[in-house]
């Protein structure tokens, strides 16, 4: 019964994550729990802001950016004059903590953009680099513009490049 129900859990997780990031089938703006591409919190990521950050991952969380939003997924990394940067990367329901390729621990690169949250200075990633190889896309770094509101289409384009 248990593998039954781990199971059915990884079967369902896969849906969600196929199904999320699909602009031809994503959620109604109602359903993105505030992580809108038009929506407070996005309009937050600005070009003019974009830089670089790089560090010691101390932590990988969960955090509310706004009241009233869903839950999002965050990194606190140590950085290079040690201090510690809290860096959003994007909605708990898209991103998956597991997923993402980085630990406690692991020295990373990220690319993203300041913003102040809720009277917080963030790091808001694009992109989190833990290798020459191994990277974790969450926006377009030009423009910020989430993948989780992108078609599957426009994902696959992104792949390929920033």
């Amino acid at each position: 019964m248990a593998s039954r129900n781990v199971f059915l859990s990884i079967f369902f997780g896969l849906l969600v994550w196929i199904a999320g990031p699909d602009g031809g089938s994503a959620a109604d703006p109602k359903d993105m729990g505030g992580w809108e591409v038009d929506g407070a919190y996005n309009r937050l990521y600005k070009g003019s802001e974009r830089d670089r950050l790089k560090g010691i991952i101390e932590d990988v969380k969960e955090v509310v950016p706004l009241a009233g939003m869903s839950a999002g997924v965050a990194l606190v990394v140590k950085d290079e004059d040690g201090d510690r940067v809290l860096v959003h990367l994007g909605p708990r329901w898209f991103v998956d903590p597991e997923g993402i390729g980085v630990r406690k621990g692991d020295e990373v690169k990220i690319r993203g953009a300041w913003a102040d949250v809720g009277g917080e200075d963030v790091f808001i990633a694009s992109k989190v680099k833990r290798s020459e190889f191994e990277e974790y896309k969450v926006r377009r770094t030009r423009d910020g513009y989430p993948f989780w509101s992108m078609s599957a289409e426009e994902l696959e384009r992104e792949k390929g490049g920033d």
